[in-house]
């Protein structure tokens, strides 16, 4: 959700545009829905975005350590899924830079804090021909100039790969065989932001495949008493959210969360 926090008491006016501006970002092309299913998005909506400017005013009192509110999930979702391909190819793990494709990759069709896709995110990267280190290029939450150095870049690809959609055994497929998975994913829930530990199983999200808000990370799968899941890595903080920084999604239940829908990771991956 890319929403902005405030002190000032919350404006319905404010609250509609920001409605307005998180469908223009994330509702695909095409996507219809009626009038009862749009009314209980924007409710839904409506009691997240009060819940992180809530959260967001107590981080600025020091309550928190952490804010939420900048929509640079889809960079964290591609850069981990290419750290880990990079990793599996080299035997080190080189942390790269988010804030190097929100600020360059919007000729792509990106917009920075203001949402992204991962594809998007390695086009950009295969046509600059690398994409920074973390430590030359640091994630600062905020949209900035571009200032990519070649000399600073810690890795290449040349392509990337579409799982096929909705298909949750191609995706386990692509776990084994490849390693993390970027994939977007239904997260408009309080029940996913609030999510502590277990198998999560939200079902509101069995008909959320074309309205995917949240940019993750498939790194593995298991079974936990009998329930199937998808280990997910989130962009959260690693102290402060989920089984520290992960979260456990039902697997094998019609593609919850849309968690199939739309998977992709990059190839032809090397290093400097």
């Amino acid at each position: 959700m890319v929403v902005i926090a405030s002190a000032q008491p919350l404006r319905p006016e404010d609250i509609e545009n920001e409605w307005q501006n998180f469908k223009r970002i994330f509702r695909n092309n095409g996507f219809t829905e009626g009038p009862v299913e749009e009314d209980r998005r924007r409710e839904i909506f409506e009691a997240n975005y009060r819940l992180i400017v809530k959260h967001n005013t107590e981080a600025d009192a020091g309550l928190h350590s952490y804010r939420l509110g900048c929509g640079s999930c889809w960079a964290f979702s591609a850069i981990a899924a290419l750290e880990g391909q990079l990793a599996l190819k080299t035997g080190k793990l080189i942390s790269l830079s988010e804030q190097n494709v929100m600020d360059c990759s919007h000729p792509e069709g990106n917009n920075g804090c203001g949402g992204g896709l991962m594809d998007y995110a390695y086009e950009y990267i295969i046509k600059q021909g690398g994409v920074d280190t973390e430590a030359s290029y640091p994630y600062k939450m905020a949209d900035l100039k571009c200032t990519y150095k070649k000399e600073s870049k810690g890795a290449s690809i040349q392509n990337y790969t579409d799982v096929r959609m909705g298909d949750e055994e191609a995706l386990k497929e692509a776990v084994a065989n490849v390693g993390p998975i970027a994939v977007a994913i239904d997260a408009q829930y309080e029940t996913f932001q609030l999510y502590k530990s277990g198998v999560y199983d939200e079902p509101l999200c069995f008909q959320s495949m074309e309205f995917l808000d949240h940019g993750v990370t498939v790194v593995g799968y298991g079974t936990e008493n009998g329930r199937d899941y998808w280990l997910v890595k989130n962009s959260w903080g690693n102290g402060f959210w989920g089984e520290k920084g992960y979260i456990k999604m039902s697997r094998n239940a019609n593609n919850q969360c849309g968690i199939a829908s739309a998977a992709t990771y990059p190839t032809g991956v090397s290093g400097v």
